[in-house]
């Protein structure tokens, strides 16, 4: 018997022996990871490996984790006593090593480590960019092979660590974020590799979950207040999943953080639904034109995680949280806040978040003493400019009309180049 089991979220019946992470067992329901080991621990190992609560064994490489620390300077800036930060990122003299400059690393490792130790040959992943990157590096680095898909819109802004023409690429030239994700399925079930599978994939959310495991482990007890910029929300939920088992835990706390969650005005479709009462996203807030006009188009994915049983909306109902829209300006005037403060540069999504923690401040949401714990999900790029090369994406572009006949010729040419 492994170390932990997965429960669905709607009916309860557990899974004992299934360690796969892909999947659901109810329609509308995400599956959940329980560990059998109550007490949280963090020796039993190196990195993020040294955490017990993962869906992982033997993992056969090493991967850093996040840099926690207690800040002054953003702590002055906003008037509050205990902002710790979560840097997810490069910054090698405080002892942050992610050179992806994301903390989609961390999902990206749990995720391939699970799968290896499931007999899984490979994967289909779609990105908006940030996981791509994740999951490109680590399948140039451990070898597991991988296949990513992205829409053209953010191709731009995206770059590889590794020569691009070792990592399979496909971008879809007339789609969207949601678009791909289509894609993708329809190449994974041609190929018969696994479709990563987004918030399904126990594995990324628990991944995605270390950022409070290496906060409780620094700080000591779960945090007040949680603050995150939000694209399908996985991240947001596994940080959920985590502060419920350290409640069960019962050393670190007896309530749960408020997630205080962001979005990119005008796409912000969790924002409006949530600001309605609405457990179901409007259509009118979904519309593709409108991410043409936010500058995170890594958070502008049509199919987010907020209904579905488990999902965003139950993240949020269960913390009373609070959901904020944020402007391009405000984006823009918080990655300049945090560079002078903390003396790093920021992703724009990251900056998101730090909007939404003053939005939250001057809305006097949050008391001087509390403890608050701020994700920034991705910076240090301009950092980690300085002293590595970095590759431009070599696309295959594709349609999202792309044939089944078409599909198979495509990857006939891609196990003979790769």
């Amino acid at each position: 018997m492994g170390h932990f089991s997965i429960t669905c979220r709607n009916c309860g019946k557990s899974f004992e022996n299934a360690y796969c992470a892909f999947g659901e067992h109810c329609k509308d329901a995400l599956l959940v990871t329980r560990y059998r080991e109550k007490p949280f621990a963090d020796d039993r190992g190196e990195g993020i490996w040294r955490f017990n609560w993962l869906p992982v064994h033997t993992p056969y490489f090493e991967q850093s984790g996040p840099l926690v620390y207690k800040t002054e300077g953003l702590c002055e800036d906003l008037g509050l006593e205990n902002l710790y930060i979560a840097f997810n990122g490069y910054w090698p003299e405080r002892g942050a090593e992610l050179q992806t400059c994301t903390f989609k690393e961390f999902e990206a490792a749990v995720v391939l480590q699970n799968a290896y130790e499931n007999g899984i040959r490979g994967l289909i992943v779609a990105s908006a960019g940030n996981t791509a990157r994740a999951f490109s590096h680590l399948s140039a680095t451990t070898g597991f092979p991988v296949i990513l898909v992205v829409p053209r819109m953010c191709l731009m802004e995206m770059w590889y660590l590794e020569s691009a023409s070792s990592i399979p690429t496909l971008v879809v030239s007339d789609g969207d974020y949601a678009d791909t994700i289509d894609v993708a399925k329809r190449i994974a079930a041609v190929s018969e590799l696994p479709f990563e599978g987004g918030v399904k994939n126990i594995a990324k959310r628990d991944g995605l979950g270390v950022v409070l495991l290496e906060a409780v482990s620094r700080i000591g007890k779960l945090p007040d207040h949680y603050f995150q910029a939000v694209g399908s929300g996985t991240g947001a939920i596994g940080v959920w999943e985590m502060a419920e088992r350290f409640l069960q835990d019962g050393r670190f706390g007896s309530r749960l953080p408020v997630l205080h969650l962001a979005q990119n005005l005008p796409f912000a479709p969790m924002v409006k639904a949530w600001e309605r009462g609405s457990r179901e996203l409007f259509a009118e807030d979904l519309r593709p034109d409108l991410i043409g006009e936010i500058t995170t188009r890594v958070l502008s994915t049509r199919y987010p995680a907020y209904s579905v049983k488990g999902g965003v909306y139950d993240a949020l109902a269960a913390t009373a949280g609070k959901m904020y829209g944020i402007n391009n300006d405000a984006v823009f005037a918080a990655i300049t806040t945090f560079a002078e403060a903390e003396g790093i540069d920021i992703v724009p999504a990251a900056g998101v978040a730090v909007a939404a923690l003053r939005k939250a401040v001057n809305a006097r949401l949050i008391q001087k003493k509390e403890t608050v714990l701020l994700n920034i999900t991705g910076g240090g790029e301009e950092r980690l400019s300085t002293e590595k090369k970095t590759h431009d994406v070599e696309p295959r572009f594709i349609s999202k009309r792309i044939s089944a006949n078409e599909i198979e010729e495509l990857l006939c040419h891609i196990l003979k180049t790769n």
